[in-house]
């Protein structure tokens, strides 16, 4: 499958510009779609918790976007984890957690993790889907975590500068760590101003999903080739 359909699931509008850009620059042949519910934050921010109701309508955006022929869906709102988790069972097709790629390359990068968000509701969720990784790994982590809301709030009435500029400040305060995690996609936009430091990554959700989904793809189209080959010598002998 050289084009694959990606369907990309908003719950804000400030997530889709980081997201596309990401797949223009890492993975131009696929095909992306964008849907944006965004009632979803201002709901769990009124509930406090992700409730039943707000887990089934993961649930029917993810069946709306197989319906409409995505080959994956990606979420890219990161206060959601089990409602995401309860889509992935129901789907037919791979669904990715907005985080989870990054996730996975902040533990390869040391146990010394900086964990920054602008959604402050996102940080539980990040921190228990970055130990239960490390759970599974059997790796202990020492894990910071910085909320920024005046970065998002910034942002949400046009002052992206100001937005970058918070993010590099409150990225400064862990300079000693083996990984800065911005937990928003539409953080990524400030990465390229945080100082690079010998030994310490600076991971964005947008490019490492890309990157995760674009991987995928090749490792099932390989698949499908190495199959199709042997069948055809099967049918030879």
């Amino acid at each position: 499958m050289t084009a694959p359909r990606i369907a990309l699931v908003h719950a804000t509008p400030l997530a889709i510009a980081p997201i596309v850009e990401a797949f223009r620059k890492l993975w131009p042949e696929a095909r992306t779609t964008n849907l944006l519910e965004d009632s979803l934050s201002g709901d769990l921010a009124a509930a406090g918790a992700i409730t039943p109701a707000i887990v089934e309508r993961f649930v029917t955006l993810t069946r709306y976007c197989e319906g409409c022929g995505a080959d994956a869906v990606l979420f890219t709102c990161s206060a959601f984890g089990t409602a995401i988790d309860a889509a992935k069972r129901a789907a037919r097709v791979p669904v990715l957690k907005p985080n989870e790629a990054m996730l996975e390359e902040a533990l390869g990068a040391g146990r010394r993790i900086a964990l920054l968000a602008t959604f402050e509701p996102s940080i539980p969720w990040l921190k228990i889907e970055l130990e239960d990784l490390a759970a599974h790994r059997g790796t202990e982590l020492a894990i910071q975590t910085r909320a920024v809301p005046a970065a998002i709030t910034a942002l949400q009435k046009g002052h992206a500068d100001e937005h970058d500029r918070l993010i590099v400040a409150a990225a400064a305060e862990f300079s000693e760590c083996d990984a800065v995690v911005l937990g928003q996609f539409s953080m990524a936009r400030a990465a390229a101003g945080i100082p690079a430091r010998p030994g310490r990554k600076v991971l964005t959700s947008p490019a490492s999903a890309v990157v995760r989904l674009r991987q995928l793809f090749q490792d099932a189209a390989r698949t499908s080739g190495m199959e199709s080959r042997q069948h055809q010598e099967g049918l030879r002998f």
